[in-house]
């Protein structure tokens, strides 16, 4: 059973994940809020795609603020985490937002919040999970 890694301080957000990757993807599925739980999930092992919130309203990394994008980055630096498959979640959807969050963050893929789609997202969650396996 692939692990999945949801990066997300939005308790309703969260939880319509976790929903949707456990019955629909067959899934299981692990809540962070904080960049400290974030990187001791990510850095450990076993983490097979993490889920990334753009706004996180009180991530700290090292004594500053960061955003889902900032952290996006910290995982793509650390070697224990740089292969994860990394899928960004934005309310941000207007016209380039993804490309930029893209571009920005250094994640494989951007999903739009509320997420409406739940068989397309699942899709995505399955085809990466698959291109990294």
């Amino acid at each position: 059973m692939k692990h999945v890694l949801v990066v997300e301080d939005d308790p309703h957000n969260a939880v319509v994940i976790r929903k949707i990757l456990e019955k629909r993807a067959g899934c299981r599925v692990t809540l962070a809020e904080s960049a400290e739980a974030l990187m001791r999930h990510a850095t450990g092992g076993g983490i097979d795609l993490v889920i990334m919130d753009v706004s996180l309203a009180n991530a700290r990394w090292r004594g500053r603020a960061v955003s889902g994008v900032d952290l996006c980055r910290v995982l793509r630096e650390d070697p224990r985490s740089a292969a994860i498959p990394i899928v960004i979640a934005s309310a941000h959807a207007m016209q380039g937002d993804a490309e930029r969050l893209l571009a920005e963050s250094g994640a494989d893929e951007y999903v739009a919040k509320p997420i409406m789609d739940h068989v397309g997202f699942v899709r995505q969650i399955r085809d990466l999970l698959e291109e990294a396996a």
